[in-house]
C-alpha cells in the first residue's frame, strides 16, 4: 500500500501522523511512504530521519494526498485541504466529525473512508486511540489554567498552589475520565484544593480511591456543577460521549455567576465543548473573555508540546496502521472495536454518534462491506 503523510496545516499543529521508526517498519514490511518535506520538523523529526528509515520526500500536499491510498493524519482536514479529498481514498486520523457537519459533508460527497481514532474501541471498550492524548490535555489543562490566572493575562492574580498563609486556588474539574484524572494528577501536585465531578458514583469511588481522599468528589448534577464552578478560580471541562457532541453543563448563567478573573479550559472542546459560552479558538488566538471569565478553548492543545504529543500518539495508532497497511479496510471486519472507527463510508454516516448529532441516517459498515 501506499501511504501518505502530510505537514499539518491546522493553526500551529505541529505533530505529525507517522514517525520514523514507523515508516522504517512499514517498508520493511514492503509498503510505499510518502512524506511531506518538513512534516515532522516542528516534532523535532527532520527530513533526513525520514529518508533514512525509507519514506519518499517529496515537495507538496498535492503530491502526498494524490498519489496515496491511505493517508495518515493528526487532525481533521480543514477547508484548504478539501480539494485533496477523492473517491476511494483512506483517511486516519481525528476527525471529531459530531461538530463539524461542514467536513461531514465533504466525506460524504468524496466517497472518503474516514477512519476517526477517537472513536475506535479496544476489547476492554476503552478508547485506547485517544488516551493518550486526553492524557497530555488534562496535564496540560492544569499548567495552561494556571498561567491564565496570572494578573497580565486577564486573571485573578492567584497563584494554584498559594503560600503558607494563604490558601490555593479551587480547581473545579467536570469529568473523571482520563482528562479528568490526569488534571486533577497535576492540580493536586501544585497544590489546588481539587473537586472532581463525574457522574458515574463507581468511577467516583474508584478515583477517591486513586487519590486516597485528597480529591472531592461530588456527583454529577446541576446543582451541584452550579456551585463548584460558582467558588471556582479554574474550571477544567473533561466531558466526552465517544464520537457524539459533548453535553452543555456548564450555562451562560453559571458562568455569569463565576468570579471575576476565573479560568475556564474547556478541554471537551473538540466535540464541541461543555461550557455554553466556549467556541473553538486556535494557539495563535488561544483565549477570550466572556462575562469576566477567561476562556481557554483551544481544539488541539497537544500541539503545543508536539514532541511528547507525537511519540504518545503514534505508539498507539502505529499498530492500526499497519493492520491497514497489510489488509485494507477488510482489517476492521473481524474486529468490532476496529469497526467502531469507521466513520463514514461509500457516502454514509456509519458512527452513531456522529448521525446522532447531526440527524443523518446510520448506516452499518458491516452492511456495506
Amino acid at each position: 500500500m501506499r501511504i501518505g503523510v502530510p505537514k499539518e496545516v491546522k493553526d500551529h499543529e505541529s505533530r505529525v501522523g507517522i514517525v520514523p521508526a514507523g515508516v522504517k517498519a512499514l517498508v520493511d514490511a514492503g509498503h510505499q511512504v510518502i512524506v511531506e518535506t518538513h512534516a515532522g520538523d516542528l516534532s523535532s523529526m527532520p527530513d533526513s530521519e525520514y529518508k533514512q528509515a525509507g519514506a519518499e520526500i517529496v515537495g507538496t500536499a498535492a503530491q502526498v494526498w494524490s498519489r496515496a491510498e491511505m493517508v495518515v493524519k493528526v487532525k481533521e482536514p480543514i477547508e484548504p485541504e478539501f480539494g485533496f479529498l477523492r473517491d476511494g481514498l483512506l483517511l486516519f486520523t481525528y476527525l471529531h466529525l459530531a461538530p463539524l457537519p461542514k467536513l461531514t459533508a465533504q466525506l460524504l460527497k468524496h466517497n472518503v473512508t474516514g477512519i476517526a481514532y477517537e472513536t475506535i474501541r479496544d476489547k476492554h471498550n476503552r478508547l485506547p486511540l485517544l488516551t493518550p492524548m486526553s492524557e497530555v490535555a488534562g496535564r496540560m489543562s492544569v499548567q495552561v489554567g494556571a498561567a491564565y490566572l496570572e494578573k497580565e493575562r486577564g486573571g485573578r492574580g492567584v497563584l494554584l498552589g498559594g503560600v503558607p498563609g494563604v490558601p490555593p486556588a479551587q480547581v473545579c474539574i467536570i469529568g473523571g475520565g482520563t482528562v479528568g484524572t490526569n488534571a486533577a494528577k497535576i492540580a493536586l501536585g501544585m497544590g489546588a484544593l481539587v473537586v472532581l465531578i463525574d457522574l458515574n458514583l463507581d468511577r467516583l469511588r474508584e478515583l477517591d480511591d486513586i487519590f486516597n481522599g485528597r480529591v472531592y468528589t461530588v456527583s454529577s448534577n446541576s446543582y451541584n456543577i452550579s456551585k463548584a464552578v460558582k467558588h471556582a478560580d479554574l474550571v477544567i471541562g473533561g466531558v466526552l460521549i465517544p464520537g457524539a457532541a459533548a453535553p452543555k453543563l456548564v450555562s451562560k448563567a453559571m458562568v455569569k455567576d463565576m468570579k471575576p478573573g476565573a479560568v475556564i479550559v474547556d478541554v471537551a472542546i473538540d466535540q464541541g465543548g461543555c461550557v455554553e459560552t466556549a467556541r473553538p479558538t486556535t494557539h495563535s488566538d488561544p483565549a477570550f473573555v466572556v462575562d469576566g471569565v477567561v476562556h481557554y478553548c483551544v481544539t488541539n492543545m497537544p500541539a503545543a508540546v508536539p514532541h511528547t504529543s507525537t511519540l504518545a500518539l503514534t505508539n498507539a495508532t502505529f499498530p492500526y496502521v499497519m493492520k491497514l497497511a497489510q489488509h485494507g479496510l477488510a482489517a476492521v471486519k473481524c474486529d468490532q472495536g476496529f469497526r467502531e472507527g469507521v466513520n463514514t463510508y461509500r457516502g454514509q454516516v456509519t458512527c452513531a454518534g456522529v448521525a446522532d448529532s447531526q440527524g443523518k441516517p446510520l448506516k452499518d459498515i458491516m452492511d456495506l462491506l
